[in-house]
């Protein structure tokens, strides 16, 4: 059973007086980045190979690249239900040449030995995965070394865990292979971007979420700052101190960056954040929160914010937060797929096989799949300020990409190079009965809301 949140003020409110369709209200805003002015995590710079640089992006924060940009990632060992999938550090990597053509019974209820579905175009994973190549003579450097693979070739990895590129990245910044948020442990072993360390103090840390790179502690609660203060200091004095506490920096520490430190009083010195004081809210229950933003005047701190999404598309109040729906208010889902296989071949997007999406739409009817979990149309001149969101071509009788010209071809709105859709099921805006719609309550081949802040699961955080 899901619960329903009380009536709340402050973010929430705006978004709803604004309407379907309307980003007017300053606190919407809080969500996404600036198109004109995008700010950008900053990093701390380490030693690299020739050929390797350092990428922004939008989703991921910065990110490892080759010589041609393009994202670079590790495939790290994830527990599954009986058993685990992916690389050992310093160990060869298990992304070979080879076809899987049977799956593992690694997640069960499925034993294993099952043929896979389109066994005639199915992939290898070094397909899907290009090892990162390293040259005979390439030397090591910091945490960047060389493993060899099962045909005698070197590959590079970095702090033990081999390297790939993604097929589905196009161009530098792309980071459609993985994404740094954590996985469910009903989830597949996903790839996980590689990149150099946030800067930030000792502290803190940067957590993934749906809604960008939010900040966080060192043990995991949000960081807040507070639209009293001024820059570089706190008046969060008195009874304020009742609700907040300031995030005192040591004696030791010193400003770095985007960081500097104010002092309080004679000796008590607090963290500012791009000129802002910073704090914990004391009435968070649980890691990653966003329960202090409803308190006017104070939100969530992040390093980045995630692109604002089309215009085609509004924020909703969902039965326990804020969900992403498109202009009549109705919510936006996401398709999860990773085959149960050896390789772990995400099954996601229309270049793979669809066989497991139909499955659980339609029972393998693809009609009945349009019906139940309609694509979200792009209306006619629709177009996207981010490379996160995009327009895309499927064909509705397979569900994959749609030839060059095909007259019944579908344009719809993508997000990571993924579909996105609507459900049948749902009747009032920001209604989300579709939610968990699949295997291992759609974390392994489902449908999920696009939860922006889902203060009961902790799907946006």
């Amino acid at each position: 059973m899901r619960l329903k949140r009380n009536p709340v003020s402050g973010l929430i409110v705006a978004l709803l007086l604004a309407g379907p369709g309307t980003w007017a209200p300053a606190s919407s805003q809080e969500f996404w980045q600036s198109a004109d002015n995008p700010i950008r995590e900053d990093y701390i710079p380490v030693p690299m190979p020739p050929g390797f640089s350092v990428e922004a992006t939008e989703l991921e924060g910065p990110v490892f690249a080759d010589a041609q940009g393009k994202t670079i990632y590790r495939w790290p060992l994830h527990s599954l239900r009986n058993g685990d999938l992916g690389d050992r550090k310093e160990q060869p990597s298990t992304c070979t040449d080879k076809v899987t053509t049977t799956n593992t019974g690694l997640m069960s209820p499925y034993p294993g030995g099952f043929e896979l579905p389109d066994l005639d175009t199915r992939p290898s994973c070094a397909e899907v995965w290009p090892p990162v190549l390293a040259d005979e003579n390439a030397e090591e450097i910091g945490k960047w070394t060389t493993l060899k693979r099962d045909d005698g070739s070197l590959q590079w990895a970095f702090d033990g865990n081999p390297l790939y590129t993604s097929i589905l990245d196009s161009q530098p910044g792309d980071v459609f292979g993985g994404t740094k948020i954590k996985p469910s442990g009903d989830g597949p072993a996903v790839r996980i971007p590689v990149g150099p360390k946030p800067n930030v103090p000792p502290a803190f840390d940067v957590a993934a979420v749906n809604t960008g790179r939010l900040l966080v502690n060192y043990e995991g609660w949000s960081i807040y700052s507070w639209d009293n203060d001024e820059t570089n200091k706190s008046n969060c004095v008195a009874e304020c101190l009742e609700n907040w506490m300031p995030v005192l920096a040591p004696a030791t520490g010193q400003a770095q960056g985007e960081w500097t430190i104010n002092e309080r009083s004679p000796g008590i010195r607090q963290w500012a954040f791009r000129g802002r004081p910073v704090y914990t809210h004391i009435a968070d229950t649980r890691y990653r929160s966003f329960l202090g933003s409803d308190v006017p005047g104070w939100q969530n701190v992040y390093t980045q914010r995630m692109p604002t999404p089309p215009k085609d598309f509004s924020v909703q109040e969902g039965n326990v937060g804020l969900v992403l729906a498109d202009q009549q208010g109705r919510s936006i889902y996401t398709y999860i797929c990773g085959d149960d296989a050896a390789d772990q071949l995400s099954c996601d997007h229309p270049g793979a096989t669809q066989a497991y999406r139909m499955a659980i739409c339609g029972g393998g009817d693809a009609q009945r799949c349009l019906e139940t979990w309609p694509y979200v149309l792009a209306l006619e001149g629709a177009k996207s300020d981010s490379r996160a969101w995009s327009i895309i071509a499927v064909d509705m009788k397979t569900g994959h990409y749609a030839a060059e010209g095909q007259s019944d071809a579908l344009y719809v709105w993508a997000y990571r190079g993924r579909p996105v859709f609507r459900f049948a099921g749902d009747k009032i805006p920001g209604d989300t009965e579709g939610d968990h719609w699949g295997e291992f309550n759609g974390y392994r081949n489902g449908f999920k809301a696009f939860w922006l802040r889902d203060d009961f699961l902790d799907n946006a955080g």
